[in-house]
C-alpha cells in the first residue's frame, strides 16, 4: 500500500531561529549544545502523542545523521522548552540519548537540519533508546500528520 502523505494545518516552529535560517551556536555542537525550544499549531483532532526527530541529510553517511529522537509527548502538549524537558530520548547517530547539535564536518559547507514533528492516534508504548529508523517502523501507522522546521548550520 503507498505512503499516505500527511501534511496539513500542523506548522511547528521555534523561537530561536526561523524556517531556513542558520541554527544559533547555543544549539550546536560548537556551542552548549542544548535542544533549542518548540512550538507547534494546527493539531490535528485525535492526536494522543507526539514525536520529533531531528535529522541531517547533507551529512556525508549513507542515511544522513540522527541529532535527536524524542518521543512520549503527550498529546495536548503545544511545546517543549529549551532542552526538551520530559521527553522519552531514543538514541541518536552519536549512540547518545539525548539532543547533540549541529556540528557538520570542517570545510562541508552549509547543513540542513530538519526538525520534525509527528502527531500520532495513540499514545504508543514505547521504550526508550530507539534509534530514529526503528521510532518510525513503529509510528508509521499511527502518524495522522507531519510538519517539519528546517534549520541551518556551517562552521
Amino acid at each position: 500500500m503507498p505512503e499516505e502523505l500527511n501534511v496539513a494545518d500542523l506548522k511547528l516552529t521555534s523561537a530561536a531561529f526561523k524556517h531556513h535560517q542558520r541554527i544559533p551556536d547555543r544549539h550546536s555542537g560548537d556551542g552548549e549544545d542544548v535542544a533549542p525550544a518548540l512550538e507547534w499549531t494546527g493539531v490535528p483532532d485525535g492526536t494522543k502523542a507526539f514525536a520529533i526527530v531531528v535529522h541531517d541529510p547533507d551529512a556525508p553517511l549513507v542515511d544522513g545523521f540522527t541529532h535527536w529522537v524524542a518521543y512520549g509527548i503527550a498529546g495536548d502538549a503545544t511545546s517543549l522548552p529549551e532542552g526538551g524537558a520530559d521527553v522519552v530520548n531514543g538514541v541518536n547517530s552519536m549512540g547518545n540519548a539525548r539532543y547533540n547539535g549541529p556540528a557538520p564536518p570542517p570545510d562541508h559547507g552549509s547543513h540542513h537540519y530538519y526538525f520534525w514533528i509527528y502527531a500520532l492516534d495513540d499514545d504508543i508504548e514505547l521504550e526508550p533508546g530507539l534509534e530514529r529508523r526503528a521510532l518510525l517502523d513503529r509510528i508509521e501507522d499511527h502518524v495522522i500528520e507531519q510538519a517539519r522546521l528546517v534549520g541551518t548550520f556551517s562552521h
